[in-house]
């Protein structure tokens, strides 16, 4: 899941990118909304978590382009201001969802995860191929009755792959959606990445190589079609 922190009091920024990311999401950051409407206009981003109460561009202001830009983007609008009347009012902007500071940080990161869910079609409780079952919510992955102990990345990689069902994805598509915009698209990340995830989810093997494209992990009914 790939998210957006648009907030301009900098250390409650990057606190809320750490605990986010320590969740297994991919954070950017932008420290005003300038910042926030050209990260934005680059990336598709599942979620923005965005302050109401920028300096120069207002979070009202972004909210409303990201809105009218048409994309699946979901908007979590934070503020100081926790009346009715000032909920009403994000929310008519077209936000998905408020929050008012100070907030519990679990409560945040659950809010989150909701509105990333409604950013993409929608997916099965559990992402499953041939014998192995990934649990977005508990955030586990079992093969054969065994659970198997993915770093974040790897566990990001993998649920990409099994929600893409069956389609091939680039490995430029991964860098985006798993890590964020301070990684090297010129590295080998994704490449090693995919060794120690293959290694560690066993034989026989579930991830393809599409030389030239990126990676699959084939459904069900093609895996079977491929053996018989």
């Amino acid at each position: 899941m790939r998210i957006l922190v648009v907030e301009d009091e900098k250390p409650l920024a990057d606190a809320i990118a750490r605990g986010l990311r320590r969740d297994g999401m991919a954070v950017d950051v932008a420290y005003d909304g300038e910042s926030g409407q050209e990260k934005a206009s680059i990336t598709r981003y599942d979620v923005v978590v965005l302050d109401r109460d920028l300096p120069g561009m207002s979070g009202d202001e972004l909210c409303q382009q990201l809105i009218n830009s048409g994309a699946l983007t979901r908007v979590l609008m934070l503020t100081a201001s926790g009346t009715v009347a000032d909920r009403v009012a994000g929310l008519s902007l077209g936000a998905d969802d408020y929050l008012a500071k100070p907030f519990a940080f679990a409560e945040l990161v659950a809010r989150v995860r909701a509105l990333g869910r409604r950013a993409t079609p929608a997916q099965p409780p559990l992402l499953t191929a041939q014998e192995l079952e990934l649990d977005p919510a508990r955030r586990t992955v079992r093969r054969r009755d065994g659970e198997i102990e993915l770093t974040r990345k790897e566990f990001g990689v993998l649920e990409v792959l099994l929600s893409a069902g069956g389609a091939v994805v680039s490995s430029e598509e991964l860098l985006e959606r798993v890590w964020d915009e301070n990684a090297d698209p010129f590295t080998t990340t994704v490449r090693v990445t995919m060794m120690t995830l293959r290694k560690k989810l066993g034989e026989p093997g579930i991830i393809e190589t599409v030389v030239g494209s990126g990676y699959r992990v084939p459904s069900a009914g093609r895996a079977e079609h491929a053996r018989g």
